[in-house]
């Protein structure tokens, strides 16, 4: 399992687009409509939500593209990138891709020795590969295939991503088929688990 997702990962990286360097200073001052949801920078407070802060300039640009195109569907951001150009995502992708996010803490003992099983070793039983395989160990990702860094993220929305990846809400690209395939195995606990654990991984 874990070759086949090497694989998947070379063909992912050559077949990603380059994209033009965005302006860090230009996107501060267009991201002031994105703080509601996302904090000022980027460090969301509300659980639900994702931290932008530190996020990788690439991955955070794909998910702007995606949401235009109606690739990755949401209510609230399909209607944030109607009017955004281009460049305005290229900036906004660098503004918050240079931001330094919070971590959270993974305090119960439980929970974050379970997802730090599953992140770091997989499940053999379940054929579910260890997350770090193309999140990294600390957490970080892998920014040419546009593997996000997981590293503080909230741990709501890792669940929430975890759970719609298994339902099949996300998953409509060669990546997200992927994380499709992982989910579907993992449980509601385990998704939890993981979750917890990288809420405080860095």
């Amino acid at each position: 399992m874990i070759k086949a997702v090497a694989l998947s990962l070379i063909a992912i990286v050559a077949t990603t687009p380059a994209f033009a360097a965005g302006d860090v200073n230009a996107g501060k001052s267009k991201s002031q409509v994105c703080a509601g949801c996302h904090g000022a920078d980027g460090n969301a407070m509300i659980p639900n939500y994702p931290k932008l802060a530190g996020q990788h300039a690439s991955y955070l640009l794909k998910q702007l593209h995606d949401f235009k195109a109606g690739v990755r569907k949401n209510a609230i951001m399909s209607a944030q990138v109607t009017n955004l150009s281009p460049q305005d995502m290229e900036d906004l992708a660098a503004y918050f891709a240079s931001q330094k996010r919070t971590l959270g803490a993974a305090t119960d003992p439980a929970m974050r020795e379970l997802g730090q099983r599953i992140y770091r070793g997989g499940n053999e039983t379940k054929a579910v590969p260890a997350c770090m395989a193309c999140h990294s160990p600390d957490g970080s990702g892998n920014p040419p295939a546009k593997y996000p860094n997981l590293g503080g993220q909230n741990a709501d929305y890792v669940t929430k991503t975890l759970t719609d990846f298994r339902t099949g809400e996300r998953g409509t690209d060669s990546a997200g088929q992927i994380m499709h395939d992982i989910a579907k195995r993992m449980d509601d606990a385990e998704m939890k688990a993981v979750a917890h654990y990288v809420s405080g991984l860095h």
